[in-house]
């Protein structure tokens, strides 16, 4: 997949968190497992459902079905030694989601980290 489009989803998914991750929560469970967190966004629910709209949403970052594919079973073989078939567009986007979701949910981190930093030297 195009590192473009890699860009793309991670900039929607940081906005992702900001949305379901309120400050307020963020503070009272920064030390809570990131695994924890990220199993929260991104594996709890489907982030789109329905063939149509995943096949939208791979248009509009500009991946194709066949780099999405490419993609995930690149991430599964690294991680897991095996990969699953992808025989849909919304099981194809939400696990492109989940894998990315990973460094979103570091950018989102670090970038709140840096924030309450700069609150707290004022």
């Amino acid at each position: 997949m195009k590192q473009q489009s890699i860009n793309s989803i991670q900039n929607e998914l940081v906005e992702h968190i900001d949305d379901n991750l309120k400050e307020f929560y963020y503070i009272e469970h920064k030390d809570e497992d990131e695994g924890e967190l990220h199993h929260q966004l991104f594996n709890e629910d489907y982030y789109i459902i329905g063939y149509y709209n995943a096949e939208k949403w791979l248009k509009l970052h500009n991946v194709t079905v066949f780099e999405g594919i490419e993609y995930v079973q690149d991430y599964e073989r690294d991680n897991f030694g095996e990969c699953r078939n992808y025989t849909d567009a919304e099981k194809l986007v939400n696990m492109i989601v989940y894998v990315i979701g990973w460094s979103a949910l570091a950018e989102y981190i670090l970038l709140k980290d840096e924030e309450l930093n700069d609150i707290v030297c004022q």
